[in-house]
Parts: structure tokens; C-alpha cells; sequence
């Protein structure tokens, strides 16, 4: 799709799902599948047919070799992975229910991914990003998220658009913080916002107007906000509009936000450089509609398989799926 490459910062991890349940309710095993937000959007966005690369630390443990393999594997460039010896991999159980719908538990204490630290870019890492792609995971610890902002910061500086997508994982904020305070400066570095319903109503404290409102007075320019099969909203300063989605037998959801947002990317990374375009975009309305109907379709078929990383669809699959669907 496009030769300007998408990164995505923060944590890589382990999934770790069940394998069989006893007559106890307990599992009887369980298999790891790579994953990890922004990871997963990078896979997403390499799979869709999108030059992507990853940056972030990896352990040298096991768990981070396999990380790494998988992510070379889905065609993501890995220049910007960093190594080390002196953390753990993180590791997410997820618990699937009767309708495909996820829940985690995270070991991530002093792990690998919240190790990195502005030193560890590349000089050259933001040379020619189209799009930097972050999520609140990396916000959790202070010096992660003073990295994280700075290296929205940087994206800014060579005029690539900044993605945020809240992702928010109440589990892995210390049990004394309130997150909210924390993240509307990070909120305030992204030209586009991906919100799940939920997040939405979470951060609309005041009002969802309210809330747009102070969006619109940082950077943001684009927000979408996703509601399973729901029809999808998205907002701009001067414009907002809906459309409906997929509907598809779930067998996993766990993967399905990073899978919309890595078929987002794509499409924006194709656009002319420069956040300025979003505004331009609005003018748009039959092309923006197709870049959200394919980012819908990625999602959707995401959450017919299971895993993060191994669930993600090719691009031909995605338009084939698209021609199919009503």
C-alpha cells in the first residue's frame, strides 16, 4: 500500500490462552500467541500490505526471542527493537467467554517494554514515518510515558501524522492512580484518537462534547470511536458522521481494536504527509467512509480467529471479505 513506513511504539507481550478446561473450570493449558497492542498494529498494518516497523524493548529471554521472530515473520521491520538482559517478558492470560469476549490478566512488573527510554531511538528512527502509532499501555510507568511523548513529539517534528489509541487497561495502572489526568497530554500530541465505546463514556467525565471539545484544543483532528458490530462514529472539528458494520461470528476479540486501527493507518499513510490533510480529508466523505469501512472489515476478520498477532487478515482477504458483505 504505501512505502512510508507506520511505527508503532510500546510493549510487545505474551498472550497466553487456554487450552482446555477441566471440570473444575480451570484451564489444563495454556498456549502463547505474540501480541501486545502496538505490536499487534504493526502486524496488522505489515499483513494489510503497509510498510511497518515496530520499536520497543524486547527481553533476551525466550518469550522475547519468539516476540521478535514473530514479528519479522508478519514482515514488520524490527531496526528499532531494542534488547535486554535485565527484564522479563510481559505476559497477558486471557480468559475468552461464551461469545468471544476477552479479559486479561497481566504480569508486567518491571518487564522488558517499560525499560525504553528516548535514548533508545535510533537517530534516523523518525527519518521518514509516516505515521507514529502509540496506545496508553505505554503510559502506565512515568519514565515510559516520558519516552512515549517524546516520541510523539519527535513524529511531529518531520510532520507525521501521531496515532493514539487509548486501548485503556485499568489492570495495569498502580491501584492509587487515576489514569485520566495522565493521559490527556499524550491525548493532546495525537492528530487521531481511536476510542472503544466504553473508552469514550470513560473519558466523556464531563460530557462527551466536553470532552471533544478538549480534544479540539491540542492536536486532535480525526477521532473514531468503535462499538463491536455497532455502528462506528467518528468526529472532526467541523464534521461527524456514522457507519454501520460487519457482523461476524466472534471467536476471538482480542485483537480486534489493533486490527481496525493497523487498517486505518494504512490508509492514512497513504495520504500526502502532514496532519493538515485530516482537515482535508473531511471535504472527503467518500474516501474517508472507504478508509474506515476497510479499517472495519480488518477488524471483523480479525475476530473470527484466535490470537493477536496470527489472527490478523492479508490485505486481498480483507477487500474479498469487503465484496462479500453487504
Amino acid at each position: 500500500m504505501t512505502a512510508r513506513p507506520i511505527l508503532c511504539f510500546g510493549e510487545a507481550l505474551i498472550d497466553l490462552h487456554a487450552d482446555g478446561i477441566d471440570d473444575r473450570g480451570f484451564a489444563t493449558g495454556f498456549v502463547p500467541f505474540a501480541g501486545g497492542a502496538p505490536a499487534n498494529v504493526a502486524v496488522a498494518a505489515a499483513r494489510l500490505g503497509g510498510s511497518a516497523r515496530f520499536a520497543g524493548m524486547l527481553s533476551r529471554d525466550r518469550f522475547g526471542d519468539f516476540l521478535l521472530d514473530s514479528l519479522q515473520q508478519a514482515g514488520v521491520g524490527t531496526d528499532d527493537v531494542v534488547r535486554t538482559d535485565a527484564a522479563n517478558s510481559a505476559l497477558a492470560f486471557v480468559t475468552l467467554d461464551a461469545h468471544g469476549e476477552r479479559s486479561f490478566s497481566f504480569y508486567r512488573d518491571g518487564s522488558a517494554d517499560l525499560k525504553f527510554r528516548p535514548a533508545d531511538f535510533r537517530p534516523d528512527t523518525f527519518r521518514d514515518v509516516a505515521v507514529f502509532h502509540v496506545c496508553s499501555n505505554s503510559m502506565t510507568d512515568p519514565a515510559l510515558a516520558d519516552t512515549t511523548r517524546e516520541g510523539m513529539q519527535r513524529a511531529h517534528g518531520v510532520g507525521a501524522l501521531v496515532s493514539f489509541d487509548l486501548n485503556l487497561r485499568p489492570a495495569l495502572w498502580p491501584t492509587d492512580t487515576d489514569p485520566l489526568p495522565l493521559l490527556w497530554p499524550a491525548l493532546h500530541l495525537a492528530d487521531v484518537v481511536k476510542l472503544s465505546a466504553e473508552e469514550c463514556a470513560w473519558l466523556a467525565v464531563d460530557g462527551e462534547q466536553a470532552a471533544l471539545d478538549r480534544l479540539w484544543r491540542g492536536r486532535t483532528r480525526l477521532v473514531v470511536v468503535t462499538d463491536g458490530a455497532k455502528p462506528l462514529r467518528w468526529f472532526h472539528p467541523d464534521a461527524e458522521g456514522e457507519l454501520p458494520c460487519y457482523r461476524v461470528q466472534v471467536v476471538d476479540s482480542t485483537a480486534a481494536g489493533d486490527a481496525f486501527v493497523g487498517g486505518l493507518l494504512c490508509c492514512l499513510a497513504e495520504l500526502a504527509p502532514g496532519p493538515e490533510r485530516l482537515d482535508q480529508l473531511v471535504t472527503e466523505l467518500p474516501r474517508l467512509h472507504a478508509m474506515l469501512r476497510f479499517a472495519a472489515a480488518s477488524g471483523a476478520l480479525t475476530v473470527t480467529r484466535q490470537g493477536s498477532f496470527s489472527a490478523m487478515p492479508h490485505g486481498d482477504e480483507v477487500l474479498a471479505f469487503m465484496e462479500n458483505q453487504p
